[in-house]
């Protein structure tokens, strides 16, 4: 399996590495695009071994001529090839006219496409849009793309599924789904968070051959998260060096929420946890989770000595919203130590005063955890906007509250003062209850043992994730529960 790079980049990055590539390395335009279809016909020849017939949908512009380039590898190949045009193609320009006169050259024929038309194919090739579309998609390249997600053909993309934004990962109204996407020169940072899980399928990189010297000159601020080896324990190491936790939460009727966090923070090393909650919760926590030190907590007072001891806190798993939560909350904000917030206590964040708010950014010592819901109310804003540009948001919660802002979902984001990552790992079957109050557990648990604050998100999400999905593969993804993670993230934080 091909490791790919960890930098991403926007569209407006890949234009400016296409155009160093031409006019400083001397790479024609044309050279690249033969390159860029060599490597579509060679993935699918690798990917779909028994083909033997491909449909091509072509649109206007040098996607379309990277498509040009694939038919003709395939006629050459002796495939059956059937070219399908939105557009006139005697209307193309540039290189994309270059590839479709090379095309007609091998006697390739091209059909204009026809809404009543039947694709019989093995492999269709999605060469409709590329990179850049920044608009719903609509007319017959809407019809275009119903038709190639209904027909039972496998689907290679050409640079990125035909609907698919490339800088945010959303989809423009509709997208083709692919089995597989070749990306070209560089990653788009759209192919790893929003709807993209659902449209890209295997993901594979071509880099055209543009030098490495290239891309240091087009510096990126937006990378996938790495994985890190955790270093191994002195033997004379006693709890107290392992970092003391503090869980604040768990209203009436919610104890499970603050346990599953405190679980996840010892089993990924924490030396101490503790829980603040309500004093009818106590009894049970202690007998179903005996190393949780749980304390009856009615108000801030009687948290203070609590606050003391620990060096890391999280609030808001299961705190609900009362005044007793909204009391604990000031007073986590005040105290100014390293804390993760999440769930109710980031709901309550969004409508306190911003004199307490802006404490979290003149101290930058927290990690805020919220999904697309909690996302929306921290800015006032609809759950589509907030999925309209993820990284967008991310980046917003993280100016306004300062610290690392972490947007949960399909492709989690890490917004740090400095970049955004996304992690890669995860499933389905973590959209259930008591997966955030795990992410919160894991987080706070690193933060513990004295990760500084990014890498303590970084890799407690990717973990995250990771233990979920080794966790699905197991058992499978529905039914998956939070507590099936806690095994796995102790082997994972001990490979």
């Amino acid at each position: 399996m091909q490791t790919l790079p960890t930098t991403l980049y926007s569209t407006a990055q890949i234009h400016e590495l296409e155009d160093r590539a031409i006019y400083q390395c001397g790479i024609s335009g044309f050279e690249l695009m033969i390159r860029a279809g060599t490597e579509v016909f060679r993935y699918l020849r690798e990917r779909w071994q028994n083909t033997k017939s491909i449909a091509v949908f072509c649109g206007a512009g040098n996607n379309a001529g990277d498509g040009y380039i694939v038919a003709e590898l395939a006629l050459s190949f002796g495939f059956g090839v059937q070219v399908y045009t939105l557009v006139n193609p005697d209307a193309l320009m540039g290189d994309a006219a270059k590839a479709y006169k090379k095309y007609l050259a091998a006697r390739g024929t091209v059909l204009p496409f026809r809404s009543e038309l039947s694709i019989r194919a093995d492999v269709v090739v999605d060469a409709l849009f590329g990179v850049g579309l920044n608009r719903p998609v609509a007319g017959d390249y809407l019809t275009a793309i119903r038709m190639i997600n209904r027909s039972p053909a496998h689907v290679i993309a050409v640079d990125m599924p035909s609907g698919l934004n490339a800088n945010t990962g959303k989809v423009m109204g509709e997208a083709v789904k692919a089995g597989g996407t070749v990306s070209f020169i560089a990653l788009k940072q759209g192919l790893f968070t929003g709807d993209a899980a659902d449209y890209c399928g295997d993901i594979k990189y071509a880099s055209l051959g543009v030098p490495e010297d290239i891309f240091e000159e087009v510096p990126s601020k937006v990378y996938r998260v790495v994985p890190r080896t955790f270093p191994r324990r002195d033997r004379c190491i006693h709890k107290g060096k392992n970092g003391h936790v503090l869980v604040i939460g768990g209203e009436q009727g919610y104890a499970g929420a603050a346990m599953l966090t405190g679980e996840a923070a010892l089993r990924v090393g924490a030396g101490l946890v503790s829980i603040a909650t309500r004093k009818e919760h106590t009894g049970l926590m202690s007998i179903h989770r005996p190393e949780l030190m749980c304390h009856g907590v009615e108000n801030s007072d009687e948290l203070t000595g609590l606050l003391e001891k620990a060096n890391v806190l999280v609030i808001g798993p299961g705190l609900g919203q009362t005044d007793w939560a909204k009391d604990l909350l000031l007073a986590v904000i005040d105290s100014r130590k390293l804390a993760v917030i999440d769930a109710d206590a980031l709901n309550m964040l969004a409508k306190i005063p911003a004199a307490h708010s802006n404490l979290l950014l003149t101290t930058y010592r927290s990690i805020l955890t919220p999904h697309v819901g909690e996302a929306a109310r921290l800015l006032n804003l609809s759950t589509a906007q907030v999925q309209q540009d993820r990284f967008a948001v991310a980046k917003m919660i993280q100016k306004k509250y300062g610290g690392i802002a972490i947007l949960k979902g399909a492709g989690t984001l890490i917004a740090s003062n400095e970049d955004v990552s996304v992690s890669t790992t995860g499933n389905p079957g973590m959209a259930s209850g008591g997966m955030g109050d795990a992410l919160a557990g894991v987080i706070a648990g690193l933060l513990a043992q004295g990760f500084p604050l990014k890498d303590a998100a970084q890799q407690g999400v990717y973990i995250h994730g990771q233990a979920a999905d080794i966790a699905a593969e197991q058992g499978g993804e529905r039914g998956l529960l939070a507590s099936d993670l806690m095994p796995h993230l102790r082997r994972l934080v001990n490979q």
